[in-house]
């Protein structure tokens, strides 16, 4: 059965890109005939704005756009995280680290360049590189691999990735860790979001192989991007939506789109009429890293 979702983060309320993403999981989902699961990810306090949580679901209420399962939270879920780093630790997958991220972007750029007529010497050390300090905190970060997997959308593929943070020093967890427990426990089947998290899906094929879950299908879409060339986004103080204007937005997320807008004001008619589009035909636009804001 396919299950999708859209899984935002409450570091603000959602804004045009976000809602972008919203529709298009939630197209994908139902042209499946599928379900629609909406996920919390509140798993980085600090970067977290109070109500933004709260903020997001009334949105997505505003435009129609119903979840099918009860909504999860994150930060409820630490009993699952921490047991999926026992797991990850006693198969050796991951390992301490006090490394600076400065610190290890000079020693892989002096392994690439040593390693240049070596192509299959994996550039990333696979211990910490700097004997550990056991009165300092540290992270927990993967051991390298290779990923070779089909974008629905942006094609093939392949490379190396790894040493990346699943737990940071200050005890909490990290994003690509949490994302793969939490669409395995929920039988997620499709992820389907934006190009700018298509850097995030070989590190967590890498851990959903470790973990020994199966991986879902993943397809990346463009995101909106400003006449500078910046995502629109929240850091970006992208404008929030009103949701007092609910079909005018759904209609800007159809132009973006080049979808057909029907003529009724009524909106979940409206949302029927872009799923039927498509399922018939994915838009061209599709294939893209970004569209244009002003589009």
């Amino acid at each position: 059965m396919y299950i999708g979702r859209f899984a935002p983060s409450p570091t603000g309320p959602l804004h045009m890109g976000s809602l972008l993403a919203a529709v298009i999981s939630f197209f994908d989902a139902k042209a499946h005939q599928g379900q629609w699961l909406v996920r919390i990810e509140d798993i980085d306090p600090p970067r977290e704005q109070p109500g933004a949580s709260d903020s997001i679901l009334r949105t997505l209420e505003a435009h129609h756009l119903y979840w099918d399962q009860e909504v999860w939270y994150q930060s409820q879920r630490h009993d699952a995280y921490q047991a999926a780093i026992d797991q990850l630790l006693a198969q050796e997958a991951i390992y301490p680290c006090q490394c600076s991220r400065k610190q290890l972007s000079q020693f892989n750029e002096q392994r690439s360049q040593f390693n240049a007529q070596l192509p299959n010497v994996l550039p990333h050390p696979e211990k910490c590189i700097q004997p550990l300090n056991p009165n300092a905190p540290y992270a927990l970060r993967a051991k390298p691999g290779n990923y070779d997997y089909q974008d629905l959308y942006q094609g093939l593929q392949q490379g190396i990735d790894g040493h990346f943070v699943v737990k940071r020093r200050d005890q909490l967890f990290a994003y690509q860790l949490a994302v793969v427990v939490d669409d395995h426990e929920q039988n997620i089947s499709h992820v389907i979001r934006g190009y700018d998290l298509l850097d995030s899906t070989p590190k967590q094929l890498l851990l959903y192989q470790a973990l020994g879950y199966q991986a879902p299908v993943f397809g990346h879409f463009p995101v909106i991007v400003a006449e500078n060339g910046q995502k629109l986004s929240k850091q970006n103080f992208a404008p929030a939506i009103d949701n007092q204007l609910a079909l005018s937005n759904l209609q800007q997320v159809y132009r973006y789109l080049g979808l057909e807008t029907p003529e009724t004001d009524n909106l979940t008619e409206f949302l029927e009429f872009g799923c039927k589009q498509w399922k018939q035909k994915l838009p061209d636009c599709i294939k893209s890293e970004s569209i244009q804001e002003s589009a």
